[in-house]
């Protein structure tokens, strides 16, 4: 019942999503901005040992790209709270979790298409794929599974605000400074000692060496000796499977416990 239901509750959000092409143009545009602000001006000011800053810097922003994507869980559920939605799907016989894989299972699919644009932008500005067809699924699929689980960080986040601006503004203060100060744009040895040791233990760096590594943009220069940057597939796995262990529970009671707002 809960699988039906979440299709059912997906496509809903597909088709709000196909209605509103603002919504998925804004999205897409942001990422597309940042690839050509940072390849085409900053490239050739920023150096990189062993392979120039495009191909360095693609995963960087693969990795914002999908977890600001995440966000939309949130302040999507916000809205939908705000505008009494959620009082009406409750009112329906229908699994009280189907909301929320609906809400996270559209916002999947949201990433998955600003991935694929964002791919094609870095091609059109010379990024390359230096590793095999197996390690280039591996990487998409391991940004994926990381914006899903944080999607549900996003949703429980999302529950718990009162307004959708709270979540928009939230959000902002808290992902801008973990993505910049990360290996996401520059060498996080580039960084001054105590910014050094937050970026390679930054979940979000991980996640950018991890798709470095398996798109095989690593360069020559040595990796930071701390374990997440020594072991960074492996430590994205770990967090994603406990992001997903730990909030959707925690989202699904809260769901069942809230009411309109």
């Amino acid at each position: 019942m809960w699988f039906s239901d979440g299709w059912t509750v997906t496509k809903r959000n597909l088709t709000k999503l196909k209605r509103s092409p603002d919504m998925l143009v804004f999205a897409v545009l942001q990422p597309v901005m940042f690839v050509l602000l940072f390849s085409q001006i900053y490239g050739g000011s920023i150096q990189v040992a062993g392979t120039d800053y495009t191909q360095y810097l693609m995963a960087g922003i693969f990795a914002q790209t999908v977890i600001f994507g995440s966000t939309f869980s949130g302040s999507a559920m916000a809205q939908d709270l705000k505008d009494g939605i959620i009082d009406r799907f409750r009112t329906l016989p229908m699994s009280s979790s189907a909301v929320l894989i609906g809400r996270t299972n559209s916002d999947l699919v949201l990433n998955a298409l600003s991935v694929v644009i964002m791919m094609a932008t870095g091609f059109l500005v010379g990024w390359r794929v230096n590793a095999s067809m197996s390690s280039f699924f591996a990487g998409v699929g391991l940004l994926l599974l990381f914006s899903y689980a944080f999607s549900w960080v996003m949703a429980l986040l999302g529950m718990s605000v009162k307004s959708p601006e709270v979540i928009n503004n939230a959000s902002f203060m808290i992902l801008f400074p973990f993505t910049f100060i990360s290996n996401a744009f520059v060498q996080s040895q580039t960084l001054p000692s105590a910014l050094e040791t937050f970026a390679n233990w930054n979940p979000v760096s991980a996640l950018v060496q991890a798709a470095r590594e398996l798109f095989g943009n690593v360069g020559s220069e040595p990796l930071p000796d701390a374990w997440p940057m020594q072991n960074a597939v492996p430590m994205v796995l770990i967090g994603a499977v406990l992001m997903l262990v730990v909030f959707v529970p925690l989202c699904i009671r809260k769901f069942a416990s809230i009411s309109s707002r």
